[in-house]
This record gives C-alpha cells, sequence and structure tokens, in this order.
C-alpha cells in the first residue's frame, strides 16, 4: 500500500477531449475514496482510438508516458470500447501495452460503451447539473446504450448540446462513484484498475 507521504503517480493515456480534463479530476476523486495520495505530473495524452489500436500505437503511447512514473503508480489507458468487445479488445491492448514497459504497472480501460455511459450510471447524482432537469434519472443499463452523449443531450433543458469538453470535467466532479460502480462494471473494473495503479489494493 502506497505511504501517506509518498503520493503515487498516475500518468495516463486517453482517446477524447473531454477525458483530457475529466480524467485527472475522477483520479483524483478515486484516490480520495481509497485515502491514497496522487499525483497527476502532465495532462492526459490524447491519441485517437485509430491510432491506439494501430501497430506500435498504444506500445509508443506507453513508452512516452512511462517517463513519468518514478516510484509508486503506473500508465493508465482509457478509451471507448464502441461496438468491441471489452473483453476482447481490453487483454489485446493491456498485452501489448504491457510488453512495450513491463517495467512499470500499466492499465487499459475501455469503456462500454463510451465514457458518457459512466455518467448516465450515476444519473441521479448528476441531475441539476450542466443544464440536466434536477430529476434526471436513467432506468435502462448505461453499458447497452450506444449514444450516452446524445441520451445526455436530449435530457437538458438549457438548450445546450451535451459538449465532452464543457461538461464531462463537471460530472465527474458530483458523480456518485458507489452508484457508477454498482450500475456499471466497466466503471467498476476502472475503479479496481486505479486501486491498483494506486498501490491501494
Amino acid at each position: 500500500m502506497s505511504s501517506a507521504w509518498t503520493p503515487a503517480v498516475i500518468a495516463s493515456v486517453v482517446e477524447g477531449h473531454g477525458e483530457v480534463y475529466a480524467l485527472p479530476k475522477l483520479l483524483h476523486r478515486i484516490a480520495s475514496e481509497f485515502g491514497t495520495p496522487l499525483i497527476t505530473p502532465k495532462p492526459p495524452m490524447r491519441r485517437p482510438r485509430s491510432k491506439l489500436v494501430a501497430p506500435g500505437g498504444i506500445e509508443n503511447a506507453v513508452e512516452a508516458k512511462a517517463s513519468e512514473i518514478t516510484g509508486t503508480g503506473g500508465v493508465l489507458v482509457l478509451v471507448d470500447a464502441d461496438d468491441s468487445c471489452p473483453a476482447e479488445l481490453g487483454p489485446q491492448l493491456l498485452a501489448r501495452a504491457c510488453e512495450a514497459r513491463p517495467d512499470k504497472r500499466v492499465s487499459v480501460v475501455l469503456a462500454k460503451k463510451e465514457f458518457e455511459a459512466w455518467l448516465l450510471a450515476a444519473a441521479s447524482s448528476i441531475a441539476g447539473y450542466q443544464g440536466l432537469p434536477p430529476g434526471f434519472t436513467f432506468p435502462g443499463d448505461p453499458e447497452a446504450v450506444r449514444d450516452a452523449k446524445g441520451q445526455l443531450s436530449r435530457a437538458r433543458t438549457d438548450g445546450h448540446p451535451y459538449s465532452p469538453t464543457v461538461d464531462q470535467a463537471p460530472l465527474v466532479s458530483v458523480l456518485d462513484v458507489t452508484t457508477a460502480r454498482d450500475n456499471s462494471p466497466s466503471f467498476d473494473k476502472f475503479c479496481r484498475d486505479v486501486a491498483w495503479l494506486l498501490g491501494a489494493s
């Protein structure tokens, strides 16, 4: 377990523009849940999914971010599963990433089907924020939705569409982590992987 006096470092690679701002906030919230100090030394590196899955793509990204890890911590790669099966694509990408830097802890998480599904998984906790109505809920399976961004846009009452770069970070700041874990297996995996990177598990 990480020492309370030695913060863990998580360097990250993301697919979307919104995650560049949102992921560090989410990582710090989860680290706080585990009572582990965290440093995110630089903003996440953004790489389109097509480049990450291409030969050498995830390897090069992990290699570039690994230099930020000097002690406890590791590299986290977060991408949307889209229509791929996370249980198939995830291990493939993880094997490639670990081969690139076997000396570092490396995690690959695929949000099923997209990052915004994690927001829908705890819909009641983000109700009333970023144009969403106070009574906002999502009764279905958030990981079965192909267009979670559209669901958020259609639910808004302020006349503005959902924008990842504008709305993701504020919404993850109020997201109820426990509820999201209960309703989204991929978010639960994300939290477990973060705990492992932090040395909290």
